[in-house]
């Protein structure tokens, strides 16, 4: 039990990598920062990138500085390589906190590493970003509509986190083919990580009922660049149902 402790000690004050010269930031308000990434991934999706952050200075910066007074979104977000979060909102080195895995889905690793974003990088907004033609989201719709798919043993436990919003969209469309069922079930997936990331983290819950951290949800279209924000007052709702969950995680810190 001491050496976990040490070693968690270990981990967390190398991942906070704070120095004595970097000084504390007054980030820009919640809504502010959905503004900066909307104009950013206007930017990219007109050809009109600008780059920003990513000059020699601003990684000298980075290597002498707490990325916590710095990093103004958290964003989860697929592994897809045709899917590059700093890229889509036109932002650079210490602006995003990302992180990235198959059908951007929200289960133990990940919302530990948001809970991180939210709570020590202190990022005012938490971006779940889901994509069109989502392979993850595809394969789940597929093994839901009853075909046999030959995966890795590891994948299965990876995407089962994507059963429930496509089984609920299933239902909710039963007139739709499994093929135009996709999108929907990508839209419902977003609002899916959502659900699981408030029903397993009180500590992200408290904050966003705290006001200090905004979560909003995109889809961001592969052909045209262009991410599809979605409804604003839909993360509230969600939140609103889990804490009349008497499943939800009650516990804010590690015991």
């Amino acid at each position: 039990m001491k050496l976990t402790k040490m070693l968690l000690f270990v981990l967390l004050f190398s991942f906070l990598d704070i120095s004595a010269g970097d000084k504390k930031t007054e980030k820009p308000s919640a809504d502010k920062i959905i503004e900066m990434l909307k104009e950013g991934n206007q930017r990219f999706v007109d050809g009109k990138s600008t780059f920003p952050n990513i000059e020699i200075s601003r990684r000298e910066l980075a290597a002498n500085s707490d990325q916590g007074n710095y990093a103004y979104a958290t964003v989860l977000s697929c592994s897809d390589s045709r899917v590059p979060a700093e890229f889509i909102f036109d932002a650079g080195i210490m602006d995003l906190f990302v992180i990235r895995v198959a059908g951007n889905v929200a289960d133990t690793d990940e919302i530990g590493t948001i809970e991180y974003g939210l709570g020590h990088v202190n990022t005012p907004v938490l971006v779940v970003l889901g994509h069109s033609g989502c392979g993850a989201v595809k394969a789940v719709n597929a093994v839901v509509h009853g075909e046999k798919l030959q995966l890795e043993s590891n994948i299965p436990p990876l995407v089962d986190n994507i059963i429930p919003a496509v089984s609920a969209v299933k239902e909710k469309h039963s007139d739709l083919s499994q093929n135009e069922l996709v999108p929907y079930a990508i839209e419902q997936n977003v609002w899916q990580s959502v659900n699981d990331l408030f029903m397993k983290s009180a500590a992200s819950r408290k904050l966003v009922e705290d006001g200090k951290v905004k979560v909003i949800g995109g889809i961001y279209d592969i052909a045209s660049g262009k991410v599809n924000w979605l409804d604003e007052n839909k993360p509230m709702e969600i939140l609103k149902a889990v804490n009349d969950n008497p499943q939800r995680s009650m516990n804010i810190y590690a015991e």
